[in-house]
């Protein structure tokens, strides 16, 4: 007879015939050993061979760690910080990893993820906002990655294909997606495996070429240290690293693997496992990440040009300045920037696919679906691409205000994921004790307080004359008045599992 706690968490895994993440002829089968089946709350013991069946799901949430975003961060951040940052960029990788596993832990623990949570748990009108956020947020995020992989393209045919033309190639990902998703999600993750090895390769070499000084490195990952002048560059680090639209993917990726959610036990295995291979994908991409921070601060720290580099020009500065070898740096750059591109524009179709059907709960093929996540980035990155492709100043402008609009999205994600995983009538014995509670709010708190000064810094810069500066003005205080009804909901959940609790 089941306990009390597991039938909270078993409530939730009747079968529902709606929306799901995975078809169960979809999800990877993990194998039962022999003398494994001890009773239904016990962990079974470690296997190499169930971590490698559980290892896929982390690799591609960590792409959204390593997108073209991500690198012109990286790289501005050396320029202009040189190694100073790099204490910043480890930790921001922590929170990171916990924003994620908590991600994680909501998926494996009620089979659902984070867009049908909020279409279940909150009213039709906040969870079509919801929705609205993650889709602009979605929407910024591909305009980037779109442009930096179309960077890469015109780099790679030396200036014939433009930036429009880079954009159209770049779109015909979805149709690798959608070729290699018909063989089963290995073979997806096979694809990301090689997409991430390519960018290590890419960078390790570029690291190598240019030879950046070891005792600094190691004083700048181990010595905190800020100063007035590298505070932009600190909001950015920090800023880049938790993407609203990968909180909602990651959720909906662990559910690719059959987990007998009838048993505690078997729950905390898989829960066990994507905590590794997570933990291991992320300070992967913590090294690559380093590895772009170093190149650029050994090559422009204190320079003239520091304060002019962008995802546009950065190949070749780097020419000008390494060039020769036996393969260009400026190519060697553009291969890493296109294996980031295309891997996050890949993902941001698939994060596309989980935040429309769960919030909308779209039962529909999958490749409608992804032609019409695929439209909402594709139709204005190639008009973005059409006005901007002469300017590289103007998409360094057109970068920051991507920026500031994914930034006012995460609070849109991370509160409703810490509300939700926080509650016990959902989440049954793995909802997040008090501690971790306590840490995960700090975290989210810091994030989006960061998050606030990038927007207030780049408003009161950017935003003149009293009709635009009211606008703005009312826009805030609905944004406050929403993220304030987000967090007031939260504290009803937690009143509401206290007061079951105490029947």
């Amino acid at each position: 007879m089941a306990l009390p706690e597991q039938q909270a968490l078993l409530a939730n895994s009747d079968d529902v015939q709606e929306e799901t993440a995975y078809e169960p002829t979809e999800k990877v089968h993990i194998i039962v050993g022999i003398g494994e089946e001890v009773d239904d709350y016990t962990t079974p013991p470690f296997s190499w061979r169930k971590l490698w069946l559980f290892t896929g799901p982390g690799f591609l949430m960590s792409i959204a760690f390593l997108d073209p975003g991500n690198l012109e961060g990286d790289l501005q951040a050396g320029a202009i910080a040189g190694y100073s940052l790099l204490w910043l960029l480890f930790w921001a990788t922590v929170m990171g990893l916990l924003v994620q596993l908590l991600s994680a832990r909501l998926g494996v623990a009620t089979g659902r993820h984070l867009a049908e949570l909020c279409r279940e748990e909150y009213p039709t009108w906040a969870g079509m906002l919801l929705w609205v956020m993650a889709e602009v947020a979605l929407i910024g995020s591909d305009i980037q990655e779109v442009i930096g992989s179309a960077i890469a393209i015109k780099i790679l045919s030396n200036g014939v294909l433009p930036l429009w033309a880079g954009v159209v190639i770049t779109a015909s990902d979805c149709f690798i997606f959608l070729f290699l998703e018909n063989y089963g999600v290995r073979k997806l993750e096979a694809l990301f495996a090689f997409l991430i090895a390519t960018m290590a390769v890419s960078f390790a070499w570029m690291f190598g070429e240019t030879k950046p000084d070891g005792s600094e490195l190691a004083l700048g990952v181990l010595v905190p240290k800020l100063s007035s002048r590298t505070i932009q560059q600190a909001v950015g680090v920090v800023g880049c690293i938790i993407m609203p639209h990968n909180v909602f993917l990651h959720s909906a990726l662990v559910q690719s693997r059959e987990v007998d959610r009838r048993k505690i036990g078997r729950v905390q295995e898989a829960l066990n496992y994507f905590s590794i291979e997570s933990a291991v994908a992320l300070a992967i991409s913590f090294m690559i990440n380093l590895f772009v921070t170093t190149v650029f601060a050994k090559a422009f720290f204190g320079t003239d040009i520091a304060n002019n580099i962008g995802l546009g020009n950065a190949g070749q500065f780097l020419q000008e300045k390494y060039g020769g070898g036996l393969l260009p740096i400026l190519y060697i750059w553009a291969i890493g920037l296109l294996a980031a591109g295309q891997s996050s524009t890949i993902t941001g179709t698939y994060a596309g696919q989980f935040i429309m059907g769960g919030f909308l709960n779209l039962r529909m093929k999958k490749w409608i679906r992804a032609l019409i996540t695929r439209s909402f980035a594709i139709i204005p990155t190639l008009i973005v691409a059409l006005i901007f492709d002469t300017s590289e100043d103007a998409l360094d402008v057109l970068n920051e205000w991507l920026n500031v609009l994914q930034s006012i999205q995460i609070p849109f994600a991370l509160i409703p994921l810490l509300c939700l995983v926080a509650k016990e009538d959902l989440m049954g014995v793995f909802k997040i004790g008090p501690v971790l509670k306590v840490v995960s709010w700090l975290v989210a708190a810091l994030v989006i307080v960061i998050n606030g000064y990038l927007l207030v810094d780049f408003f009161s810069s950017e935003v003149k004359g009293l009709a635009l500066t009211s606008t703005i003005s009312v826009a805030t205080a609905g944004y406050v008045a929403f993220i304030v009804y987000l967090v007031s909901r939260g504290f009803n959940f937690s009143m509401n599992g206290l007061y079951k609790a105490g029947e």
